[in-house]
């Protein structure tokens, strides 16, 4: 559901805005990005979460978050980048895009400048939890098929 949300807002949303009619984007503002980044720092929460929570059960939470040093393992230092870029990723949801789209979608009353640059760092930085999607993916099923 996180990245999911993440593709939706960096693919679908961001684009997309320019092309609404100015009468129709305060739907957009109002009601549907805020229940979209309701349910994406939530997603973001609970994926990190349950994944240290797997990690543990399973008894490979301090060799992952080690990165495998010292136990030799690729396995180890694979799935530990993933979890780590994850980790990044939520921080970043919950301490620089969330409170700067606030800022950008008006839940939070500031000045128009820096309602402007909120969404330009919110946006920023959703892009490059984009980014480090494709490598957290990848590590963590890179992780699945090594010893």
């Amino acid at each position: 559901m996180w990245i999911g949300l993440l593709w939706y807002f960096n693919f679908v949303q961001i684009p997309n805005m320019p092309k609404i009619p100015d009468e129709q984007k305060p739907a957009i503002g109002k009601v549907i990005a805020p229940a979209a980044l309701f349910w994406f720092r939530w997603a973001a929460l609970v994926t990190v979460i349950s994944g240290l929570i797997l990690a543990y059960l399973n008894g490979y939470v301090h060799q992952a978050m080690t990165l495998g040093i010292g136990s030799g393992g690729g396995k180890a230092t694979a799935i530990g980048i993933g979890m780590w870029l994850g980790i990044i990723m939520a921080f970043n949801v919950w301490f620089v895009i969330w409170p700067n789209q606030k800022k950008a979608l008006g839940i939070i009353e500031v000045e128009a400048d820096v309602k402007a640059k909120s969404a330009k760092t919110a946006m920023l930085f959703s892009r490059t939890n984009t980014l480090l999607s494709l490598p957290m993916l990848l590590t963590m099923v890179i992780a699945q098929n090594l010893y």
